[in-house]
């Protein structure tokens, strides 16, 4: 069961510690200092009163969910997207409190601190949240998408953003895209690339956020030229009985395994679609030493092994011959 830090120190000391934050700055020194109850305006408007719960380590998978708005994908925090937080939990705990709400059902909806989340769920360690009462779903979508402002969203999430965005009305095209999250039409491009990708193809991967817009062109383009039943096989191939294809390879470190995923799904797909590379016309004079090949009237010649003085001859004659 979560206990509620303030009742556990009013019971002790006959007291709560509680803070007003009227700055981000004092919000973010009270949640550093673990105050048991921080007061806080939200969006700007009335102040809210956020209490310090702590959910033992068995408890967290079952007695917090991740608010359903939140842009970032959870799919993808695995020790590897998570390492950066891990590695502190693991020394000194959790240092900052996630800020969450609570549920009809007793639930605690995490608004900020879904990464945290999940590095307690595999550290096995309890969850610090600061937890209100009767916070509404916009408020809820501001707490969400102010969090994520601090680590930035993978291309993938960026570009689901972005298709909510068009299919709501608000914006007609990349152009207006580009405009409203004040990135390139480019950086939009790849991103609703990225969104139009299957869950577990990008799975494969060990992080997902570290992927750029080329590895997503080059995902998406291999992926677009595959049958419906080529996409099914690629798929299966990414994750097996034995895990995603990055929990297979032998590489070591992030940007390795991601070379090693990247290779490993280029080898599949040209295992179910075979590149037709055009016939050569190249032809063997004396092999090994001098080819040509023909194009029209034009005329390449390829040498190998040919000194200065065998040069100049050559050059000579063709000089004679085309003058």
């Amino acid at each position: 069961m979560a206990i509620k830090t303030s009742d556990l120190n009013a019971r002790l000391f006959g007291k709560t510690n509680k803070r007003r934050a009227t700055t981000p700055q004092e919000a973010q020194q009270a949640a550093k200092e673990q105050a048991q109850v921080i007061e806080l305006a939200v969006a700007g408007e009335e102040m809210v009163a956020f209490e310090l719960m702590r959910i033992e380590a068995d408890q967290v998978e079952t007695d917090t969910v991740v608010f359903a708005e939140n842009a970032r994908e959870q799919s993808f925090l695995n020790e590897h997207a998570l390492s950066d937080v891990l590695v502190t939990l693991r020394e000194r705990g959790q240092q900052y409190p996630a800020v969450g709400r609570m549920r009809e059902d007793g639930k605690i909806d995490v608004l900020d601190g879904s990464r945290r989340r999940m590095s307690c769920i595999l550290a096995g360690k309890p969850f610090l949240i600061y937890v209100a009462q009767n916070i509404n779903t916009e408020h809820a979508k501001f707490l969400s998408d102010v969090a994520n402002a601090h680590k930035p969203l993978s291309l993938y999430e960026k570009g689901k953003e972005m298709q909510a965005k068009l299919e709501s009305g608000e914006a007609e095209d990349q152009k207006a895209l580009a405009k409203m999250f004040q990135c390139s039409e480019a950086l939009v491009s790849g991103a609703l690339k990225a969104a139009d990708l299957p869950l577990e193809l990008l799975q494969a991967y060990p992080n997902v956020a570290d992927l750029g817009r080329p590895t997503i062109v080059k995902l998406h383009k291999q992926f677009s030229q595959l049958s419906h039943a080529d996409k099914g096989m690629l798929l299966k191939n990414c994750r097996d009985d034995d895990g995603f294809a990055w929990q297979r390879s032998a590489a070591q470190g992030v940007a390795r395994i991601t070379k090693d995923v990247s290779e490993m799904i280029e080898a599949w797909v040209e295992e179910l679609s075979p590149s037709k590379r055009p016939a050569s016309n190249k032809v063997d004079l004396i092999k090994g030493r001098v080819s040509y090949s023909r194009k029209g009237a034009n005329l390449a010649l390829n040498l190998k092994k040919v000194d200065d003085d065998v040069m100049q001859e050559i050059l000579s004659f063709i000089e004679a011959k085309l003058n």
